[in-house]
């Protein structure tokens, strides 16, 4: 039996054979929205290869349950390529999500903004992606299944849900492009200008190796990223992890909004 599948067990045995109708991934300063869901925590400590508590703001726990009569899983932390160098960090959580049944994701993060429309405690959804930390978590895939398309890796259905749950709660949620930069050290003014230029819309360090991953196994994805910072050189903030965590709470509360409606419609 792989891994995967023992982990599926040992999930099922704890909360229920049910498969999720759909799993969130939160980011940094959002796994707080954890605790929405009425089911079962389970440590990662206690899932034998997912992510030890690397990062702040994260919360290092596997949540099954209901939210808004649905059946879902929400990681509270992720990894990221910045931790270990690895772009495939979340290939065994997601490959558990999967073996659990789930085939819708969404996925969220907090984001430095690139437009002017997109101020601090604004979303955005993710219309696309720009892989420019240049690593890929499927390097090293044997099969010919590591060559995946990527053209609707941001699902059209899901993105159209979204957006008609924002416009049912009145939370704006303009869609954008989002740059995946590795990280740790936060971009550069000149990678700011670049990023622009080659259309990005928010910068980040997460969430594209695990839409790689997702449509490797066959998950239908969207993504949305909180904005707790405009990018470096754009306004006179002063860029931290600490600001992250302290301005992401402000968008969080609207994407709260529009997940429970996403789910209840």
């Amino acid at each position: 039996m792989s891994r995967s599948a023992e982990l599926a067990r040992l999930i099922r045995d704890r909360a229920g054979a049910a498969p999720p109708d759909c799993a969130l991934v939160l980011g940094s300063g959002l796994g707080h929205l954890g605790s929405m869901v009425r089911g079962v925590a389970i440590p990662y400590a206690d899932l034998d290869g997912f992510p030890h508590a690397g990062v702040s703001g994260h919360v290092p726990q596997l949540f099954i349950g209901t939210l808004e009569g649905r059946r879902v899983a929400v990681l509270g932390g992720r990894a990221h390529y910045y931790e270990t160098g690895r772009a495939d960090a979340m290939r065994l959580p997601l490959e558990v999500l999967a073996e659990l049944g789930c085939e819708r994701l969404v996925l969220t993060n907090a984001a430095g903004s690139l437009r002017d429309d997109l101020p601090p405690g604004s979303l955005m959804l993710l219309s696309d992606h720009i892989a420019f930390a240049g690593a890929n978590p499927l390097i090293g895939e044997a099969t010919d299944a590591r060559f995946v398309p990527m053209t609707d890796a941001h699902d059209p259905a899901l993105r159209a849900a979204l957006r008609e749950a924002a416009a049912a709660e009145g939370v704006d949620l303009p869609e954008g492009v989002y740059c995946w930069f590795s990280g740790p050290s936060f971009e550069t003014p000149a990678e700011i200008r670049a990023a622009r230029v080659l259309g990005a819309d928010a910068v980040g360090m997460s969430t594209v190796p695990e839409i790689i991953l997702a449509r490797f196994m066959g998950l239908r994805c969207a993504a949305v990223s909180v904005i707790t910072n405009m990018g470096a050189g754009l306004s006179a903030e002063r860029i931290s992890h600490d600001h992250t965590k302290a301005m992401a709470p402000v968008g969080a509360r609207k994407l709260e909004q529009v997940l429970r409606r996403f789910l209840r419609d």
